[in-house]
């Protein structure tokens, strides 16, 4: 690491403009291009896929999205003539919209059936050119506003479906750019330095805007959901701001310590940059667990959400260091550089930290002092938290779940009360036949014995095209789609009624339609989550396993991870589930929790996990090595790194938290989760838990078999500091080297530190980051 950031401090202008020509491009390609986003909830080998295929093959004129305008009125029926010619006349000029393919009304011959029972509900099908994504949303904004022109006086119209959905979001960008404000405003507090707190926020913009043109090019080599720009750009914020804080954090330390800035910045790169590298490692990795569920869905997921967070990585590894090179001493406040000047900036004495003592330093003595109670109110706050978990119902939601004032929400409610609450998700029996008459009789038996079934309000026969052997029964349920009943039904009509029907005939019969995909799919995640959660947790016990040789970090590590992640889920099911505080704050009805959310939020909550507790117990860990006292190392470990954390966490929350305001459910629901995860581990966990059991496990949290040390490869994630000499960088010379007490390009001109500066972790103040153990010649043993 310490030679690419003296290549990059060197290049400077070489790696901004690499930058500048990356995300240009990338950005003018996709915007030619256009995106080609797929959503693939089909899953290979179940029922509703199979229906999915037969679908395609006998309706292929049906690509197109299809949402639907819905009116009521107050008085009469929707027959009456003023009520009839004014939607006609509505109707008539949708059809001829741009990017409207076919219009049918409830007037046409055969439309009856769009009309409810008592007559004043009724409903249009308007069917697109393109599915939803691909529409021109101003032409879409044309339909919705030609619908509302026939509102009037005892006519209320409401338009619902996808497209018409996409129109309801707010500006693209709001929740991203008010997450950098609120990142802004944070670092500002913590660095008091207009620079330093630019310097995380370019850092993040710029991978992140790489990572979302990038997105839109992968879309048209792979399978990418449209969803998947919006989550990845939740991710690649978090990480980006918070890893570039890690940096700069290191960088500034080295300033007020009397390093040029060349010198601080290669040493920050070498020790708090191969953390970085470390920690955004152990993201990807997890993120690409995903590939291990096999569905496509989240395949793409986990594409777009990697891309981002690569480039994080890259861009604090090479472009943070080169704007570090360009800003010289002024990452530092003002005062702060007068003090470097004057040689008053001179590290914190040994010990805890700090030449005074903080609120780090006196709970960490409290800590060490009185374990036992903070460490048991921790516990019993997060299983409290935790105990909804065991009610987590995974699913799909719909725009039954939106917010009550939006046209999408009140189409969805005037269809479930003029058609009934099913309406909006029937189900398909897709069948097979080859024709023989007993495949015909065993059909319209099937369809007899289905009308009978309870829980089912209509069944209706589908014309299909001639010559096809495939037969369509639409039946509709009485209950919702996202309710229990249906999918009890579901079940039924699979294991009961279906295989009597096939029984002795070559007809075979498929489940599908939206609401039987939506069930398969959050079955076939429920089966296999446990086997992907035991997947994360043991990659980031043996990672943890080797950067600190000890069974008992792993351990303790693996334990927290998963209580983060119940009690985070916890607050979805209390929230989303259950619907504490839904409609207040905006969030609609309450619904099942997204199926696809814990396999998104799982492994960033692992790779989060991961960084703060490699940043807390690596401080502990070099303390450990050069005193083998546990107190001590627990207490100078917690006390020295519990600022940066708290500052890390915090950015984190508040980029996550602002996702509330993009519209996308599944983006608020990750956004809100994740927040109070990292929230709930940074300042809960990390902050209480952990160093109270470290104090209270006392000396066996080092403890390491001899077999297994033996055989253990030794893992250095961050290299104790070592005497800079002139030259930028440790032990080599090279630009801006200009002697002992000479400031290089931007120096202060403060002396180095000298044989007798203070080791590692002893010239550390808050905010330091000193990552895993002691080196030869430092003081520790060998590593």
């Amino acid at each position: 690491m310490a030679a690419l950031a003296r290549w990059c401090l060197r290049h400077r202008w070489v790696v901004l403009w690499l930058w500048l020509g990356v995300l240009g491009g990338t950005v003018a390609g996709s915007v030619a291009a256009g995106s080609s986003y797929t959503n693939v909830f089909g899953l290979e080998g179940t029922g509703s896929s199979r229906a999915i295929e037969l679908m395609e093959d006998a309706f292929p004129e049906r690509a197109g999205d299809t949402d639907t305008v819905v009116w009521e009125t107050s008085g009469g029926t929707v027959r009456d003539a003023e009520v009839r010619g004014r939607m006609e006349a509505a109707l008539a000029d949708i059809a001829k919209l741009p990017d409207v393919g076919s219009v049918a009304s409830p007037y046409e011959p055969g439309g009856a059936a769009r009309i409810s029972e008592n007559g004043r509900i009724a409903y249009a099908e308007v069917t697109f050119t393109a599915q939803a994504f691909e529409l021109d949303p101003a032409n879409t904004e044309r339909v919705i506003d030609r619908a509302r022109e026939a509102t009037g006086e005892g006519l209320r119209v409401e338009l619902g479906g996808q497209a018409i959905e996409q129109t309801q979001q707010p500006p693209a960008g709001l929740a991203e750019a008010v997450g950098v404000l609120a990142a802004a405003v944070v670092l500002f507090l913590a660095f008091g330095s207009f620079y330093a707190m630019l310097l995380p926020l370019l850092n993040a913009l710029f991978a992140v805007g790489t990572g979302m043109a990038g997105i839109v090019l992968l879309s048209h080599v792979t399978g990418i959901p449209d969803v998947a720009p919006l989550l990845g750009s939740l991710i690649g914020l978090g990480v980006g701001i918070d890893y570039a804080l890690f940096v700069v954090t290191r960088h500034r330390k080295g300033l007020a310590a009397g390093l040029d800035p060349w010198d601080a910045a290669v040493r920050a790169l070498d020790t708090s940059g191969r953390a970085v590298l470390f920690a955004g490692g152990t993201v990807c990795v997890a993120l690409l667990a995903m590939f291990t569920l096999d569905l496509a869905f989240l395949n793409g997921i986990a594409i777009a959400t990697t891309l981002t967070v690569v480039l994080s990585v890259l861009a604090a590894a090479t472009l943070l260091p080169a704007m570090l090179g360009f800003l010289g001493p002024r990452v530092l406040s003002r005062r702060e550089r007068r003090a470097a000047a004057a040689g008053t900036a001179a590290p914190p004495a040994p010990g805890v930290t700090g030449g005074r003592e903080g609120a780090g330093v006196r709970w960490s003595r409290f800590l060490e002092r009185h374990p036992k109670a903070p460490a048991a109110v921790a516990v019993l706050l997060m299983a409290a938290l935790a105990l909804p978990v065991f009610s987590l119902r995974l699913g799909i939601n719909d725009q039954g779940n939106q917010p009550a004032a939006q046209t999408t929400r009140q189409a969805y409610d005037l269809l479930a009360e003029g058609f009934g609450p099913g309406f909006n998700g029937p189900l398909q029996l897709v069948a097979e036949t080859s024709g023989a008459p007993a495949d015909r009789a065993a059909l319209d038996g099937l369809v007899t014995e289905v009308r009978a079934l309870p829980g089912v309000a209509r069944v209706t026969p589908l014309p299909v095209p001639p010559g096809t052997d495939t037969a369509v029964v639409q039946v509709v349920p009485e209950t919702s789609p996202q309710s229990e009943e249906t999918d009890r039904l579901i079940d039924r009509l699979r294991e009961e009624v279906v295989p009597d029907a096939e029984a002795g005939t070559e007809l075979r019969v498929h489940v599908g339609g939206a609401t039987a995909v939506q069930k398969d799919f959050a079955s076939v995640i429920g089966d296999r989550l446990p086997a992907f959660i035991a997947l994360i947790v043991g990659l980031g016990a043996v990672l943890l396993l080797l950067a600190f040789r000890s069974v008992v970090v792993p351990l303790t590590a693996a334990v927290m991870n998963l209580l983060a992640a119940a009690a985070s889920f916890g607050i979805l099911v209390a929230v989303f589930q259950w619907g504490w505080g839904t409609e207040l704050l905006g969030l609609g009805k309450e619904g099942p929790v997204i199926a696809f959310l814990p396999v998104i939020m799982l492994p960033l909550l692992f790779g989060l996990s991961m960084d703060y507790q490699v940043f807390l117990v690596s401080r502990m860990h070099e303390e450990w090595t050069h005193t083998k006292d546990n107190a001590r190392a627990v207490r100078v470990g917690l006390a020295e790194t519990s600022r940066v954390i708290n500052c890390a966490a915090l950015i984190m929350i508040c980029v996550f938290a602002s996702f509330v305001l993009s519209g996308d459910r599944g983006a608020v629901m990750a956004g809100l989760g994740l927040a109070g995860a990292v929230a709930l581990d940074a300042f809960i966990l990390r902050t209480v838990l952990v160093p109270a059991l470290m104090h209270l496990i006392g000396r066996a949290n080092w403890w390491l078999p001899r077999p297994l040390d033996r055989v253990l490869p030794h893992l250095a994630v961050d290299p104790p500091d070592e005497p800079v000499r002139p030259g930028g960088g440790p032990g080599a010379a090279g630009p801006g080297a200009a002697g002992p007490g000479v400031a290089g390009p931007g120096g202060t001109g403060a002396d180095r530190p000298g044989p007798g500066a203070p080791r590692g972790g002893e010239d550390a103040g808050d905010g330091d980051t000193v990552l895993v153990g002691a080196g030869p010649g430092d003081g520790g043993p060998p590593r």
